[in-house]
C-alpha cells in the first residue's frame, strides 16, 4: 500500500509539472485524445488536479467530461458512415445484438451508463454502437457528458477524502467487478433522477414546495 501510494504521489506531482500550465484545457485535450484515438491515463491526470486545485474540482470534472464528448464525435463519424460491419468485425454478433437491443430499448442510458465505467471497460464499442444505430447526435453528445460527470465526480470526491492513490486503487477494483460497479452507478444514478422527479412532481402539485 505504501508503495502504491509512493508511486501514484510521484506520478501526479510529475504530471501536475508538466500540464499546470496549460490549465483546465488540458483536462479537456487529454480527455479528448483518450476519447477520439487510444487510452491515455484520463483518471490520474484529472486526480492530479483536483487534489492539487481542490477548489476548482468541478471546473476540472466539467472539462474532462466536455473534452470526452468532444473527443468522440469522431468515432460518433466513423461508426456512422462505417455501418455495421466495422462493429461486427469486433465484437460477436451475440454481443452485438444485446446492445442492438439495448439501444432499442432507450439509447440514453444503453450510453449513459457505459460511460461511467474507467478503463477497461470497452466503451468505444458503445460510442460506435450508437452511431451505426443511429442515434440523436445532440442526445449522443449529452449522454456522453452526463455519464463521465458521474465518473469524475465520483472520482473527484474520493480524492479529496483519501488522495490520488485511491486512483490506482479504484482502477483494480473496477477491473475485477466492472459489472458490479456499473449497476451501482445505475442504481445511485436512478434513486438520484427518481428523487428530483418526486420532488418536481411535489411541486407542481404544492405551489408553495
Amino acid at each position: 500500500m505504501d508503495t502504491v501510494k509512493h508511486i501514484l504521489t510521484r506520478y501526479t506531482g510529475f504530471v501536475w509539472a508538466i500540464l499546470k500550465p496549460l490549465g483546465s484545457w488540458a483536462v479537456f485535450a487529454i480527455a479528448a485524445i483518450d476519447s477520439a484515438f487510444f487510452g491515455f491515463p484520463l483518471d490520474p491526470v484529472v486526480a492530479g488536479y483536483v487534489y492539487q486545485d481542490r477548489r476548482h474540482f468541478l471546473l476540472y470534472v466539467v472539462m474532462a467530461s466536455a473534452g470526452s464528448a468532444a473527443g468522440c464525435i469522431i468515432l460518433y463519424v466513423i461508426g456512422y458512415l462505417s455501418g455495421e460491419v466495422l462493429l461486427e468485425k469486433r465484437i460477436s454478433r451475440e454481443k452485438f445484438d444485446k446492445i442492438r437491443s439495448s439501444f432499442e430499448r432507450h439509447e440514453f442510458w444503453a450510453l449513459m451508463f457505459p460511460s461511467m465505467v474507467p478503463p477497461p471497460f470497452p466503451f468505444k464499442v458503445f460510442v460506435l454502437a450508437a452511431a451505426i444505430f443511429e442515434m440523436n447526435f445532440w442526445h449522443f453528445l449529452l449522454a456522453i457528458f452526463a455519464g463521465r460527470m458521474v465518473r469524475f465526480l465520483v472520482l473527484s470526491m474520493l480524492v479529496l477524502r483519501f488522495g490520488p492513490q485511491v486512483v490506482a486503487l479504484t482502477s483494480m477494483m473496477l477491473a475485477k467487478h466492472w459489472l458490479a460497479s456499473l449497476l451501482a452507478m445505475a442504481a445511485v444514478t436512478g434513486i438520484i433522477g427518481f428523487a428530483l422527479a418526486w420532488r418536481r412532481a411535489g411541486r407542481d402539485l404544492d405551489p408553495r414546495l
